[in-house]
């Protein structure tokens, strides 16, 4: 019984991975009809607090989601071929994006390149757009978003994205009470996990943190996790926000460089499945790092803290939830969310990508696309690429 629980599992993650464009949002989306609606594993009360616990713990939310659903429904093999099935099919195409894009040339090659580092402007505006109005809807929490670009603005590098995420979730804990949500009658969600698998959890979570630092320079391999298990344990909202942190982490210490890095967060847009699946595209373009070794170390070390934390926090979710303080701290973290993803729209993402005022009409298509025609983002991305092959010298 449990055997097929976990082929049920594969087969319909493996579907939405091959299928499921359109980012984390829309992943909750799919998730939604597949799991809630159709599947009926749980109910749309059980769902709704998933995915607000998921939102709230650093990681990638979507695939949190779905290695949580995967846990509830088959145990931790579920929760692993979950993961698989889900990550697998982008991951193997940004790997093979990585090794081709090194001997791509020609003009219309840097055009397509250049186009999709162009079409990062408008996803990334497109999603501070939306995550504005719907993390953001009243004076307060615009404010905390605001105070949120200042504090990444004045800290550089990860340590901003900490602080910002700090401040708002403690903004949140003082002037965000009154729009909290009780919880208390919401069903209770149950995962085969206990009191004592989540402690250990959450102390190798903490314990790869503090020693992965210390090991760093010992060996190429350690360097590499240490880079992207941090960048999965430091940020908020999943997605898109792991982009500045990232960046930090591999163009600024030189492994990759500044156009390579755009020009595979482009790519990323243009496949389904979760975009942390970019850090296998990175891992595979690091010197020394020994290629499609270096690619997954990449992806499983970005993955492992979001997986850490979830278990870890699993068996006290119930109670923790029904918290009027942690309703209120969850809505400020989210709105530092909106900040830190709008500070990153600008630098790294405007400054190497809009050139000039040709650059920025494709941009602007781009956006408008997403925003008023409704296209979907894979189909845009191929037409701003195209677009870049217009525009090159």
């Amino acid at each position: 019984m449990q055997t097929s629980r976990v082929s049920e599992v594969f087969k319909a993650f493996l579907l939405l991975g091959l299928t499921s464009f359109g980012g984390p949002v829309a992943h909750l989306g799919y998730f939604r009809t597949e799991f809630v609606a159709r599947r009926k594993w749980l109910s749309e009360s059980a769902y709704a607090d998933l995915v607000a616990l998921c939102q709230f713990l650093p990681g990638p939310a979507s695939s949190q989601v779905g290695f949580a659903l995967g846990l509830m429904r088959a145990g931790p093999w579920g929760a692993a071929m979950a993961w698989l099935a889900f990550t697998l099919p982008s991951a193997i195409v940004l790997v093979l994006f990585a090794f081709g894009a090194a001997v791509l040339d020609g003009p219309i090659a840097s055009g397509i390149i250049h186009g999709l580092k162009v079409v990062a402007v408008a996803i990334v505006a497109h999603a501070v757009w939306g995550m504005a109005r719907n993390l953001c809807p009243d004076n307060t929490r615009a404010g905390i978003a605001l105070a949120a670009v200042f504090a990444v603005v004045f800290i550089s590098g990860p340590l901003g994205q900490v602080a910002a995420i700090v401040l708002g979730g403690l903004a949140g804990l003082a002037l965000c009470r009154g729009v909290a949500a009780a919880a208390a009658d919401s069903e209770a969600l149950h995962f085969p996990v206990s009191r004592q698998v989540g402690i250990i959890a959450l102390g190798l979570f903490g314990g790869l943190l503090v020693l992965l630092p210390l090991l760093a320079g010992m060996a190429v391999w350690l360097d590499i996790t240490d880079a992207f298990y941090r960048s999965g344990a430091l940020v908020f909202g999943g997605g898109h926000v792991v982009l500045p942190l990232l960046e930090a982490e591999v163009v600024q210490s030189g492994w990759v460089s500044a156009d390579e890095f755009l020009t595979g967060y482009g790519a990323a847009q243009a496949i389904p499945g979760p975009l942390f699946t970019f850090s296998a595209y990175l891992g595979a373009l690091i010197p020394a790092g020994g290629s499609l070794l270096a690619a997954t170390l990449a992806l499983l070390a970005i993955f492992l803290p979001g997986f850490l934390l979830l278990v870890g926090v699993l068996p006290f979710w119930n109670r923790f939830r029904q918290w009027q303080s942690a309703q209120a701290l969850m809505r400020g973290a989210n709105a530092a969310v909106v900040g830190i993803l709008g500070a990153a729209l600008f630098d790294p993402v405007w400054t190497s990508a809009i050139l000039g005022p040709h650059e920025f009409a494709l941009a602007l298509t781009g956006f408008l696309l997403l925003t008023v025609w409704k296209l979907p983002a894979w189909a845009v991305v191929i037409v701003v690429a195209l677009g870049g092959v217009l525009i090159a010298p």
